[in-house]
């Protein structure tokens, strides 16, 4: 490569300082349309656009890239590791693959850099130096720190197999990670009282093999769990389902900041060759995308660390993030798990993220034999008890079954931690199956109150206070869950559920709506549409959006109260008729909504009393229904409540 006249330099839309890696962009002005944005490249991003500035405007290949980044490097998965290095450099820039303005790809051959490269003097009057030395000490501390976390950490090691123990090690480490950089950002970010919002966006699996996605996932939720669990006064973790939505796209970092509303993110990656692994992980700063810290970690086989709440209190000591003594005294003490318990966990919970029938029979066997490899893994019967539930749901298995296997599951989860945050909110699911509303809510209130960053729990929490009628409660839950996150459908569709149950119905119509932009295929957002428009009496609205509905129990009690509001009651008696033909066991509340939306009260409360029997799930909604109002004055209603063990 050849030698460049000057340090700084300018081309296209940027200068950057060679000597430091700052990158300055000359024409988009700074949030206070002062001074535009700084971005520190990170150390790999920063040697190979010095490559294609020394060339100006000639080819790098991607062989020479290789040659200067990983000359000395025992991971041999090079192809990966050069194009998420172009990818991050393409994000600074602001660069597209298929409309490059800075990066040209030469297919098969390398990278040039497009605009010509001007010599700068000298770089502008800033305060690098005093931000380098800055940078430094924080990462001799940050050093020193990792090096006592790992001390602590080695202290737990035990002989397992490879593969689970890598699990285990790196979410402990990307722990370590992210907290001991809290340090940084409790200094530099919102003064105590106001929470720093972080997401950790997906792992990206650069092994080559597809068959580790399921790997990289369990490592992202196992981060995100940690993470949010240790101080969620000060520091608040965006949920998995909106940092998902990420995987397997490159988005610029500045935009997931305004997306999900966050001050910093971490970035994580996962690479093997042979007996080896590298995890790598770095926290960024999103408003001048500076890299705060970073670290690559390589893993022979015979390796182990130990659990990642071992690591992540040792951290929270090192940086000294106070517990409450309750907290303190509610964390249970860790205790190793077998590694491939842990690793057929993740492979249920993999599949447990999918939406079929033997994505539902796949996570139950690999739940079930985490829980054979080792008994006394609780987090193993949380995750058995959900699979049987869906199972037993959708009728995979016989719903009583079912439902015994999933509370005897979670029982037992229970009764190896009763602290277990994820075993409370599943106890609470199983309670409402036989209508035990007070048992229910307590347990999600103790699930919440566990982990109060988990906003699946906090939405659980939402919607059992919204069936008991504390709507300010639910409504103040819902919102809650949506900034936790911000990009998951369910959790506005769950808000504006709240919302049409009290009567907010042109929220309620926007929130569903906002469900959709974020999910277009979320058969519950047409659904809530479709019965928030028969209600406000916009009928004909409603129409297209019960054609969108996949299933035809839905479709056909949609139509019979759209049909009647509509007063073609010939369609209305036959969509009527079709429904408890096909369904009268699996739909007999929504039956009596819709006898009860015809203001038929002797066959809406038979078919009441027929979902009772029957144990349905729609008589979660019974007292908040706005479709039985006209059966809220009859005596036989306030009696049925009281059945229900509902509150009058």
């Amino acid at each position: 490569m050849d030698t460049l006249p000057s340090e700084h330099v300018r081309f296209g839309a940027f200068e950057l300082d060679l000597s430091t890696g700052e990158l300055r962009p000359t024409e988009m002005p700074g949030p206070d349309n002062s001074a535009p944005n700084k971005v520190l490249l990170r150390e790999q991003v920063l040697k190979v656009l010095r490559m294609l500035i020394e060339r100006e405007g000639k080819i790098v290949t991607r062989e020479e890239i290789k040659n200067r980044l990983w000359a000395d490097d025992t991971i041999v998965d090079f192809d990966q590791s050069i194009n998420a290095t172009i990818k991050a450099l393409r994000r600074v820039l602001g660069d597209s693959v298929d409309n490059p303005r800075y990066i040209e790809t030469l297919a098969r051959r390398g990278y040039r850099l497009m605009p010509p490269v001007e010599h700068l003097e000298s770089a502008p009057e800033t305060a690098l130096e005093k931000d380098r030395e800055r940078r430094e000490q924080s990462a001799a501390e940050m050093s020193e720190n990792a090096a006592r976390v790992q001390e602590n950490v080695q202290r737990q090691i035990s002989p397992h197999s490879w593969k689970a123990a890598l699990v285990l090690a790196s979410a402990a480490i990307l722990i370590a990670a992210g907290y001991i950089s809290w340090r940084h950002f409790r200094a530099t970010g919102p003064p105590r009282s106001q929470k720093v919002m972080l997401a950790v966006l997906p792992f990206e699996n650069l092994t080559g093999d597809p068959n580790k996605e399921y790997l990289a996932d369990g490592l992202t939720e196992e981060t995100i769990s940690q993470l949010g669990r240790l101080n969620p006064e000060q520091l608040g973790v965006i949920a998995r389902t909106s940092v998902m939505g990420y995987k397997h796209k490159y988005e610029r970092l500045d935009q997931i900041g305004r997306d999900l509303s966050v001050e910093y993110v971490l970035e994580n990656s996962l690479r093997e060759s042979g007996d080896h692994m590298r995890l790598t992980s770095q926290l960024i700063q999103v408003k001048d995308q500076t890299h705060l810290w970073s670290h690559d970690y390589d893993y022979p086989v015979k390796d182990i660390l130990s659990v990642e709440d071992d690591v992540a209190k040792a951290v929270a000591r090192e940086i000294r993030v106070r517990l409450t003594s309750q907290q303190q005294a509610e964390w249970t003490p860790s205790r190793p798990v077998n590694p491939e318990a842990f690793d057929a966990y993740l492979q249920g919970y993999y599949f447990f993220q999918g939406n079929t029938d033997k994505d539902a029979d796949m996570a139950a066997k690999y739940y079930e034999r985490a829980t054979q490899l080792d008994p006394s893994y609780a987090l193993a019967w949380v995750g058995l008890s959900r699979a049987r539930n869906w199972q037993a749901n959708i009728g995979l298995m016989p719903a009583e079954e079912g439902h015994r296997l999933a509370r005897e599951a979670v029982e037992q989860a229970l009764a190896l931690n009763p602290n277990l945050a994820s075993a409370q909110a599943q106890m609470g699911r199983i309670e409402l199956v036989v209508f035990d509303w007070a048992r229910a809510d307590a347990s999600f209130q103790r699930a919440i109150a566990l982990e109060p960053e988990n906003s699946e729990n906090v939405a659980l929490a939402a919607s059992s206070a919204a069936m008991l009628g504390r709507f300010d409660e639910a409504l103040e839950l819902n919102r809650q869950a949506v900034d936790l996150d911000p990009l998951n459908a369910d959790s506005w569709g769950s808000l504006a559920e709240t919302e049409y149950f009290i009567g907010r119905l042109d929220e309620a119509t926007a929130d569903c709506k906002k469900a959709l932009e974020l999910k277009p295929d979320l058969w519950r957002g047409n659904f809530s549409l479709s019965r928030t428009y028969i209600v406000q009496g916009r009928t004909r609205d409603a129409l297209p959006e019960i054609a969108l509905v996949p299933y035809e129990l839905v479709r056909l009690f949609l139509h019979a109260i759209a049909y009647h509001a509509l007063g073609r009651e010939k369609e209305a008696d036959a969509a009527l008729r079709e429904l408890i033909a096909k369904y009268s066991k699996r739909g007999a509340y929504q039956v009596a909504q819709v006898y009860a939306f015809r203001n038929q009260s002797d066959e809406a409360f038979v078919w009441l009393d027929r979902a009772y029997v029957l144990r349905d799930g729609g008589l979660n909604e019974t007292k908040v229904d706005p479709l039985l109002k006209s059966l809220h004055n009859d005596p036989r209603f306030a009696a049925f409540l009281k059945k229900l063990n509902l509150p009058a």
